[in-house]
C-alpha cells in the first residue's frame, strides 16, 4: 500500500524585527517627505496669488493710461481674479490635507521629543495618521477653501479692482452729470445689466468672506500670541 504523503506546511512570513530607533528613523523620513509635499503646495497656490497681483496691475494700468476706457477691462480683471481664485483653493485644499498630517507629527511624536515627556497613550493619532495613509482625504471642503484664500490675499485685488474702476469713473466725467450718467461709459453693456451684476458679484464674495470668518481658523498656523508669551523669545 503505498504511504499517504502528509501535506507540506507552509511557513508564515514573521514580521520584521521592530525597534524605538527603527521607527525614529521611519517617522523623521516620512516627516520630511511630507514636509515636502506642504512646501510644493504651498509654492504653488503662492504663485497663484502672483499671477493675481500682476493680472490686477495689468489691467487697472491699461485702463487708467487710455482715455476711452470700456467696463469690459474691469469685467475682465474681475472674471480672471475669481478664476485664479478658485484655482488657488482647490490647490489650498492638497497643501492644507499635507499640511494636516506635519501637524500631527509635531503635535504627537516631536513634541514629546522636545520636551523629554511620554507620549499621551490615550492619543489615538497613529490611527488615525495610518488611516489617511490608506484612504488620503481632504480636510476643508472647495468653499471653506475659497473663502480662506478670499480673506488672506484676493480680498484686497477686488477691493483694489473696484475702487480703480469707481475712481476712473468719477474722474472722467463732468460734476453736472447724475451719477447713473456718470457710469454710462459704456455703451455696450447697458447700466441695467451691469450694475445688477455687478453688485451681485461682490454680494457673493461678501458672502463668502463672511463663511470664511464664521468657520474655525486653521489649526496649525501661526496665531498671535500674548505679550507675556512674546516676551520669552526675546534673544
Amino acid at each position: 500500500m503505498e504511504e499517504k504523503k502528509e501535506p507540506k506546511q507552509t511557513k508564515k512570513a514573521t514580521p520584521p524585527e521592530r525597534s524605538a530607533s527603527s521607527d525614529a528613523t521611519v517617522m523623521a523620513h516620512f516627516y520630511r517627505g511630507e514636509l515636502g509635499r506642504m512646501t510644493a503646495w504651498r509654492e504653488r497656490f503662492d504663485r497663484t496669488t502672483h499671477w493675481g497681483i500682476i493680472t490686477t496691475t495689468g489691467i487697472v494700468t491699461f485702463a487708467w493710461t487710455h482715455e476711452e476706457t470700456s467696463h469690459f477691462f474691469f469685467l475682465l480683471a474681475n472674471v480672471m481674479l475669481y478664476l485664479l481664485l478658485t484655482i488657488e483653493a482647490r490647490r489650498y485644499r492638497f497643501y492644507d490635507a499635507y499640511r494636516g498630517r506635519v501637524r500631527i507629527l509635531e503635535s504627537h511624536f516631536i513634541f514629546p521629543v522636545v520636551t523629554a515627556t511620554p507620549e499621551n497613550p490615550r492619543s489615538k493619532w497613529r490611527r488615525q495618521l495610518g488611516g489617511d495613509l490608506i484612504m488620503p482625504s481632504l480636510k476643508v471642503s472647495f468653499f471653506e477653501a475659497l473663502s480662506r484664500r478670499l480673506l488672506r490675499n484676493y480680498v484686497w485685488l477686488f477691493l483694489i479692482t473696484l475702487v480703480a474702476w469707481v475712481t476712473l469713473i468719477l474722474s472722467n466725467s463732468s460734476p453736472d452729470q447724475g451719477v447713473l450718467e456718470r457710469f454710462r461709459i459704456d455703451q455696450a453693456i447697458p447700466l441695467v445689466v451691469l450694475l445688477p451684476m455687478v453688485g451681485a458679484f461682490y454680494l457673493y464674495l461678501i458672502g463668502v468672506g463672511i463663511y470664511g470668518m464664521r468657520k474655525r481658523r486653521a489649526s496649525g498656523e501661526f496665531q498671535r500670541r500674548p505679550p507675556s508669551d512674546r516676551d520669552d523669545w526675546t534673544l
